[in-house]
């Protein structure tokens, strides 16, 4: 008889897709087989999003879509994991018994048993509704190692006998065949911003050791990957607890000089928070791509303060400037919030003015909405529906059209592209400024008739046209076919010179 099989849905960010990885590797572990198809399992295990009240809306459906195939079809168990099962717990097995058991963060070292007791008609209970995990780790951040709390991704070995041979010790197991993948270097926050309710279910911020990093970068480059995009969700405060404010310095340094890693990204870093060592470590350590993803949110300081955030255009304007002095062809990216509770219209224009003078390359434009437990809702000043979503139509237009100037700059631009697609006589991939899966991608131009290059192939080009944030590139042909993103940083001091 063979094994019980499980298809695992991956909802919401990278840290989410990280998490999936390691219940499939414990699930494996455990004595399950995983499938790519949903109708050949027997368990649908959904690894929800708690994010946003859309991302909320769309783990529910997805949740209620594998009951439809439950009813239908082979599968015997519906599994709700992740940010909305840990976030709600109980009062989301209440209002969804469509879902045979909702498993938090706490479940996930024991997740193979946890599934077959389900398998067998029992319920786990799930987790305490609105539960701040916070407080589960010492407020001292050089203390929280010696905690024995469960947090995704800091589990350690796997149980005596169930350890592969070889491998990251935190299991995990790819789900994908992509020639990039996350990599968790940190859970949780430490920050309290009011909009924010991630720390509350996530947690508090956890270093991950650095030799673990390395260890789980060496395996993914073992399984096909090429780029690594480091993940957490406050990616500058690294090291914090390991009492290294410079640990990702280090780290990056360390992850440079694994052979087959080509490229390293760095995610989500708050400006606050990107001090100059780090600023010259992101734009000058070989291998790291020129990418900086920073949370700005806003830029009107009266909002950034009620916020529980600051700064203001021109110390984000600075920022910016020091990024393109070291690296002039640098991607940056942001999210911002229009409608805080308390915006004013002249807030929304010294929203729109910064934007336009930053050039960023891809700015994710979210409406607020009131999130439960968080400081915002309890503020005066809400906005009615109707106005947020105004203001959203403008910032977001202005987006667009920023977006497509600066992408219009880079036309004539080497780029270096790393190859993930190529499918009847069309080859896509990503350049170094360009972020898997939400900052456009950049389609390669090969002669007809010529051999096309491989998925995880890195290719010199030229930028030739672009359609929004994607780029359409021609190869290099001869010498200048082996330029990499060192040769575009050669170029970059070549233009500070």
């Amino acid at each position: 008889m063979g094994r019980t099989t499980v298809h695992l849905i991956s909802l919401g960010c990278a840290r989410n897709d990280v998490d999936s990885e390691e219940l499939a590797g414990r699930l494996e572990a455990g004595g399950f087989a995983l499938v790519a198809e949903p109708a050949e399992a027997d368990a649908l295990v959904v690894n929800t999003c708690g994010f946003i009240e859309q991302a909320k809306k769309d783990s529910i459906d997805t949740i209620l879509s594998a009951a439809d195939l439950k009813s239908g079809g082979r599968a015997r168990a519906v599994v709700a994991v992740g940010c909305l099962a840990q976030r709600y717990g109980r009062e989301l097995a209440r209002a969804l018994p469509e879902a045979d058991a909702v498993l938090g963060f706490d479940d996930y070292t024991d997740i193979a048993e946890r599934l077959r007791t389900v398998l067998a008609g029992g319920r786990p209970g799930a987790p305490a509704p609105r539960r701040d995990r916070r407080t589960l780790l010492p407020l001292a951040p050089v203390d929280r190692h010696l905690a024995p709390t469960a947090v995704p991704g800091h589990q350690g070995e796997l149980p005596a006998g169930l350890a592969p041979a070889s491998g990251p010790r935190t299991p995990r197991r790819r789900l994908g065949h992509e020639p990039w993948a996350p990599l968790r270097i940190a859970s949780g926050c430490d920050r309290r911003c009011a909009f924010c309710a991630i720390p509350g279910f996530r947690g508090a911020h956890l270093s991950r050791e650095p030799a673990l990093v390395v260890e789980e970068a060496r395996w993914l480059v073992g399984e096909g990957v090429r780029e690594i995009m480091l993940v957490s969700e406050n990616t500058s405060s690294y090291g914090k607890d390991l009492a290294d404010l410079r640990a990702l310095e280090g780290l990056l340094a360390e992850l440079s000089r694994i052979d087959g890693l080509e490229w390293i990204r760095v995610s989500y870093v708050q400006p606050a928070e990107l001090r100059p060592s780090l600023l010259d470590a992101m734009a000058g350590t070989e291998k790291v791509v020129p990418y900086f993803d920073i949370s700005f949110q806003h830029a009107a300081p009266a909002v950034l303060r009620r916020m529980r955030r600051f700064g203001d255009p021109e110390s984000f304007l600075g920022l910016i400037g020091r990024i393109r002095e070291r690296a002039p062809r640098a991607g940056i990216r942001s999210n911002v919030i229009v409608g805080f509770p308390g915006e004013t219209e002249q807030d929304v224009d010294v929203l729109a003015d910064f934007l336009t003078r930053a050039r960023l390359d891809v700015t994710g434009v979210f409406s607020y909405s009131d999130e439960e437990g968080t400081a915002a809702e309890r503020l005066d000043g809400h906005l009615d529906e109707d106005g947020i979503a105004a203001r959203h139509r403008r910032i977001a237009d202005l987006v667009d059209e920023l977006v497509d100037q600066r992408a219009a700059e880079r036309i004539g631009e080497p780029v270096s592209v790393l190859v993930e697609r190529v499918e009847d006589g069309l080859v896509e991939g990503r350049a170094a400024h360009q972020g898997p899966e939400v900052d456009g991608a950049t389609e390669l131009l090969t002669a007809p008739g010529g051999e096309p290059p491989r998925v995880g192939g890195l290719v010199a080009a030229t930028v030739v046209a672009a359609n929004g944030a994607d780029l359409v590139a021609e190869p290099l042909t001869g010498a200048g076919a082996g330029v990499r993103n060192e040769a575009e940083r050669g170029c970059d001091e070549h233009e500070r010179a």
